[in-house]
């Protein structure tokens, strides 16, 4: 089988590009010198192209793509978001159908149904939102709707969405720098007492929950991919932080003022500080101040989905010597 796989010098794509390459040939997108030297040294064909410009010759004899690429900074321009996530995700599906590629599988996330508000117990049914007052969030669902849209088994090209929740593990680069830089220079609140519950996923399930995907999906559709384990963000984080050698500060706010605080913050920095990230968003007051817990029992009905690690046995890897990236 030959993927091609974007986003290979990420968290998840390059993870799955370790996991792939031994396996399959494995042609993975690579923007910058950097990037190809990278997906070279981890037995991949590197292909010097990006989302704003891939075509049909850069995926030529491909039989499956995997698409991780995207861009998830918590502070970035709304139009950028939609360039690269959604746009980008459209091109890339134009170009997968032309080079004859018969799957498609796009790694989405809850984000796309995300609207500031809780999400408890949803399934593969919840709407999108398309209309989020969050740039991030609305750019996910637009392109998650893209690939829905596109599925077309009658002509030989199946699209399916794989939906993880907060991907966490070995590799990390995102959360964890995130925290350690906060709590480096004691800037670390708990929103609400860091009650709000949530599920994730760590990067191994996320993985198999993948290649199962490729091996298995029903055409058309979306899985969630979790740990099937539910926790309060406070425990959550707090362990996984223990977990890298970080401390996480006991001090909290409660969501009713932070919230407010985060919107009037975020508008200031607009005006005055534009390109700079402000010291709290509202997507991030929002994302941690909210229940948002999925169940995956579609995935276990269709793919045979059950996970291959859990909470306790992934924080005992971290401690054996998985850390974080740097940020």
């Amino acid at each position: 089988m030959k993927i091609f796989l974007t986003g290979a010098s990420g968290f998840v794509g390059g993870a799955l590009l370790r996991s792939f390459s031994s396996e399959y040939h494995v042609l993975a997108m690579a923007r910058t010198p950097a990037a190809e030297e990278s997906v070279g040294a981890n037995g991949a064909e590197p292909v010097p192209v990006a989302l704003s410009n891939v075509t049909a010759a850069d995926l030529a004899g491909c039989d499956v793509v995997v698409h991780c690429a995207a861009l998830t900074d918590e502070w970035a321009p709304p139009a950028e978001y939609l360039s690269v996530n959604a746009i980008g995700t459209r091109r890339l599906l134009q170009a997968a159908r032309r080079a004859g590629a018969h799957r498609f599988v796009h790694i989405s996330s809850d984000s796309a149904l995300f609207r500031g508000k809780p999400m408890v117990g949803v399934n593969e049914d919840w709407p999108l939102a398309t209309d989020s007052p969050y740039g991030y969030a609305r750019s996910k669902a637009l392109a998650e709707l893209a690939v829905r849209q596109a599925n077309d088994p009658g002509a030989g090209f199946e699209t399916i969405v794989i939906r993880p929740l907060l991907v966490w593990g070995p590799g990390d680069r995102a959360v964890l720098p995130q925290l350690a830089e906060m709590a480096a220079r004691d800037a670390f609140v708990w929103i609400g007492g860091g009650r709000a519950r949530l599920t994730a996923t760590h990067i191994d399930n996320l993985i198999h929950g993948i290649r199962l995907a490729i091996e298995r999906g029903f055409p058309g559709e979306v899985y969630f991919i979790t740990d099937r384990e539910t926790h309060t963000i406070r425990t959550f984080l707090t362990r996984y932080a223990r977990a890298a050698g970080v401390t996480l500060p006991q001090r909290s706010a409660p969501a009713w003022v932070v919230r407010p605080v985060a919107w009037m913050v975020e508008s200031l920095w607009r005006v005055f500080r534009p390109g700079a990230a402000p010291p709290l968003s509202r997507f991030a007051a929002a994302t941690l101040s909210c229940d948002v817990t999925v169940a995956s029992d579609k995935a276990a009905r269709h793919l045979g989905y059950s996970p291959v690690i859990g909470f306790e046995a992934g924080l005992d890897g971290m401690t054996a010597g998985g850390r974080a990236a740097p940020a």
